[in-house]
């Protein structure tokens, strides 16, 4: 599969890594150009490209910028195919990219990206944090497989996504259309508690897209309040503990 990753934090670099290492022809960029790519993102075959070229002749397009950034992204979607499937990571924090009056008024956050890009999206990695995505990943069948939802209003590019979560490490979760991807938002149960796949269905189930808002207040100010930087099981386990 040709594979554009636009972003190279450290969910876009993983990606990259996992994708070129599984034998994808993948291609990242940034907003800095491509000399500025750690060469970690490429060491199994991927290139470092303009982001204008990242987004051409693609099967799938992962975008994994800040939410906040995403409009200033949007213009390189204008003459991307339909066909192409483009997947957000991003999740939407108000506390560090600044508040955004529609999802503050309660638009999705994955409409609000769809609607910016001016095309479907695919939500998915976004509720796992980045050490979770780069130390936890196995394969398929293995006992304990974290679960990760996958939402999009087309049943063709879900399928693509749920596949690449799958090649990945992780078991993929059909969460259905954008619509109710409020589930797998900050911070609902679904989100960073590294469920597997029985109990992901039925966080998913759980959410209550009010409490949530309140539980990402109260996580970042609890965040905020540490005196070091916490563990991922530390991480984890505070996510597990809003919905005890």
């Amino acid at each position: 599969m040709r594979i554009g990753v636009i972003g190279s934090g450290v969910i876009g670099q993983t990606l990259t890594r996992k994708f070129s290492a599984s034998g994808h022809d993948v291609q990242v960029a940034n907003s800095r150009g491509p000399e500025t790519i750690d060469a970690a993102a490429l060491e199994f075959g991927a290139h470092a490209v303009r982001a204008s070229d990242a987004v051409q002749g693609k099967d799938v397009v992962i975008l994994s910028v800040p939410f906040g950034r995403v409009p200033a992204v949007a213009a390189l979607f204008a003459s991307v195919p339909s066909q192409t499937v483009v997947i957000d990571t991003s999740n939407y924090f108000p506390h560090l990219g600044g508040p955004i009056d529609a999802v503050e008024k309660g638009q999705v956050e994955s409409l609000w990206v769809a609607e910016q890009l001016g095309r479907p999206i695919v939500k998915a990695w976004n509720a796992a944090l980045a050490g979770t995505l780069q130390t936890k990943g196995v394969p398929a069948g293995t006992a304990g497989r974290i679960a990760l939802p996958v939402a999009a209003d087309s049943e063709e590019a879900r399928r693509v996504g749920m596949r690449l979560v799958d090649e990945s490490g992780f078991d993929p979760f059909d969460a259905g259309v954008l619509a109710d991807s409020w589930r797998q938002q900050p911070m609902t149960p679904a989100y960073c508690t590294e469920l597997g796949f029985e109990d992901l269905g039925a966080a998913l189930n759980a959410a209550d897209r009010d409490a949530a808002t309140g539980n990402r207040d109260r996580m970042m100010e609890r965040f905020a309040s540490l005196t070091s930087a916490p563990t991922l099981a530390e991480t984890v386990e505070l996510n597990r503990s809003l919905h005890n």
